[in-house]
């Protein structure tokens, strides 16, 4: 059973989306570092279920959902819940999951260009500078004029500019992780994944890095799904949030489905001290299965 709680909001997804985007993928996006096409991502009926011995073990079922052109959603969960096969899931890594999952009005694609995907470690190449590694994450056939040029203004949108010609050794996690970011970012993609981009970082660098994916998708407006396992990050960061979690109602049928998706109030930034905010946040944590009162 889906609930879906909507808070009282100053700003609608829609809002969050750059004026003037169009829906084309990356071939059609346009140059500047800044700006990228948003796109919505619609999941309908959506499961996964893995082989194990004896049978299979379902992880995810029936999940039901449409992401706005330029939308933040966070996706909160317990571990093990299924929300980084659902990532995978929209990036085309991952072909065995059933229902649909559609890019804009396309069905996903196998290593979808229209995507890109951030992880928890940058994942970046030790023997190439950061200007290499971000170029790595360029469309084919850019020319390497076009591309230089791309990687400059990216490195300069995440603040690297002077890190340019480092090794991934010689920058801090924080820079590495940014420089991660940029290349994501240097795909053009209509739909950002991020699963867990900033968990390995300490607290104030998280908390720096969450205002720069903001400033960022001020200036790109592109869509993105992030997960993450912080309460307080999503309600920062996010218009919506999914909580996937077994369904209370029928709590013995396996996998994880939606729970919850909860609009954000107010205009970000957001006042960490909100009132209804705290109480989107004490609704989190109990479906998390977290006592709010301790935490």
């Amino acid at each position: 059973m889906t609930a879906v709680t909507t808070a009282p909001s100053l700003s609608s997804p829609a809002s969050s989306a750059a004026p003037g985007q169009s829906t084309a993928h990356d071939d059609g996006a346009r140059t500047s570092a800044g700006t990228s096409s948003s796109l919505p991502v619609t999941f309908s009926g959506v499961g996964r279920s893995f082989p194990v011995d004896g049978g299979t073990r379902t992880v995810l079922r029936d999940v039901d959902l449409t992401v706005a052109p330029g939308e933040i959603l966070a996706i909160v969960g317990a571990s093990g819940c299924g929300k980084s096969t659902l990532l995978r899931a929209a990036a085309g890594l991952d072909q065995g999951f059933s229902g649909s999952v559609l890019i804009g009005e396309e069905p996903v694609r196998p290593h979808d260009h229209r995507t890109a995907m951030g992880f928890q470690e940058p994942r970046l190449m030790p023997w190439r500078t950061i200007h290499q590694n971000v170029a790595l994450g360029l469309p084919s056939r850019t020319s390497r004029s076009a591309g230089a040029e791309q990687v400059d203004l990216l490195l300069e949108l995440v603040g690297l500019s002077a890190a340019a010609g480092r090794r991934p050794r010689e920058v801090s996690g924080g820079m590495a992780q940014r420089a991660s970011l940029a290349r994501a970012l240097a795909r053009r993609p209509g739909v950002l994944l991020l699963d867990e981009p900033f968990g390995a970082l300490d607290a104030l660098t998280r908390l720096k890095m969450q205002d720069l994916l903001l400033d960022i998708h001020a200036q790109t407006g592109t869509t993105v799904l992030l997960v993450t396992h912080d309460v307080d990050e999503a309600l920062q960061l996010a218009d919506r949030i999914l909580l996937l979690g077994a369904d209370p109602s029928d709590p013995d049928r396996p996998g994880a489905t939606t729970r919850q998706v909860l609009t954000v109030p107010g205009s970000r930034p957001r006042d960490r001290g909100s009132a209804e905010l705290a109480a989107l946040r004490s609704s989190l944590l109990e479906g998390l299965g977290v006592d709010s009162h301790r935490h």
